[in-house]
């Protein structure tokens, strides 16, 4: 999570859309001066795995030439079920044995050939595991589909500066905006499909996962309760949250507020169970899927917690070229997207 001078593009890579930002960036400060948002090619990504990536390239590359980006190196953000982040504790040692020791602590816990996975780690500057050992994040991603992000960034004519995890993008931008989480805070991005969760305390990202579910699951919902077509029942989610909505719509969402907010406060649990004595105090909750009216007073009564609109732009700053309208219809999607520009290369 460190933050350069150098600009990079971030690449926010998407489902239903395609988000690119980029960044004036120093040690204190950044002014976002360019981000666009294009529809994604239908059923180019799913679930986070990249589909095809050549048409998903070219709408990357029609997006910088409209946005007229010509910064090239770039920090995409990988997510779904083919990244794995998850933190342990390994003894005390020095750190030319680290990656060693990460490797056999890998396969114990990554859910895939190891030979299929590419693995980094982080060192946590807060541990809870005591003298004798050490708190690190571990990543693995499959090596498959590290190659399809990086043919997407080659594609629209970028060159690959660092591929990195939507989760920690997400935690990137809080902690750029917000600061040092003095309580631990939840805050997640509510996709189509997926919505990156995460927890963090002070300056670390000590939590990781996403879930399957996203602003999708209500349009799904609203299609087999009204028995309408998936692009019927998308626009009727639209209207709703644009404060058009009748009480049969109204019902519809309702129902899939108890699901979502039930999935969400597992993912909670989960935490608790594994991380005994850190409670999160807050959850902030950014994403397309943030938009749908009335989940952030259910979510807040779900988990007896208070839940806050992201901002992205709390300390991030609008340049000249951006108006104050678009951002604001921008802003509940541009967290990743900033998150990832704020990166600097060489970062790993």
């Amino acid at each position: 999570m460190l933050f350069g001078s150098k600009k990079i593009v971030g690449l926010d890579i998407g489902t239903n859309s395609v988000k690119v930002a980029e960044l004036d960036v120093s040690k204190n400060s950044a002014t976002l001066q360019k981000f666009g948002i294009l529809e994604a090619p239908p059923t180019s990504v799913s679930a986070g795995d990249i589909v095809d990536a050549g048409i998903y390239g070219d709408a990357v590359l029609s997006l910088l030439q409209n946005q007229k980006i010509k910064t090239k190196p770039t920090c995409a953000g990988m997510w779904g079920s083919s990244v794995i982040v998850k933190k342990i504790s390994i003894p005390q040692m020095e750190k030319k044995f680290v990656a060693e020791q990460i490797r056999w602590e890998a396969e114990q816990y990554i859910p895939f050939d190891i030979s299929e996975v590419n693995l980094d780690y982080a060192f946590l500057k807060e541990s809870s595991a005591g003298y004798d050992n050490m708190d690190v994040l571990l990543v693995a991603a499959r090596k498959e589909q590290i190659i399809k992000y990086v043919e997407i960034i080659e594609t629209a004519g970028q060159v690959v500066s660092i591929i990195d995890v939507n989760g920690f993008a997400l935690a990137n931008c809080f902690t750029f905006n917000y600061g040092p989480a003095k309580d631990p805070v939840a805050v997640l991005n509510i996709g189509s499909q997926y919505t990156n969760f995460v927890v963090i305390s002070g300056e670390d990202l000590i939590f990781c996962r996403d879930i399957p579910v996203g602003g999708q699951f209500y349009t799904v919902d609203i299609q087999k309760s009204l028995n309408v077509s998936l692009t019927e029942a998308e626009s009727l989610k639209i209207s709703a949250s644009m404060g058009q909505m009748p009480e049969e719509i109204a019902s519809v969402i309702s129902s899939s507020h108890e699901i979502v907010c039930d999935e969400i406060q597992g993912s909670i649990d989960f935490f608790n169970n594994t991380t005994p004595g850190v409670e999160i105090s807050k959850i902030y909750v950014t994403g397309g899927g943030s938009r749908t009216p009335g989940l952030i007073q259910q979510l807040g009564q779900a988990t007896q917690r208070e839940v806050e609109l992201l901002n992205p732009f709390a300390k991030v700053k609008v340049g000249r070229g951006l108006g104050g309208d678009y951002i604001n219809q921008v802003s509940d999607l541009a967290a990743c997207a900033i998150g990832l520009g704020l990166r600097k290369e060489g970062d790993s």
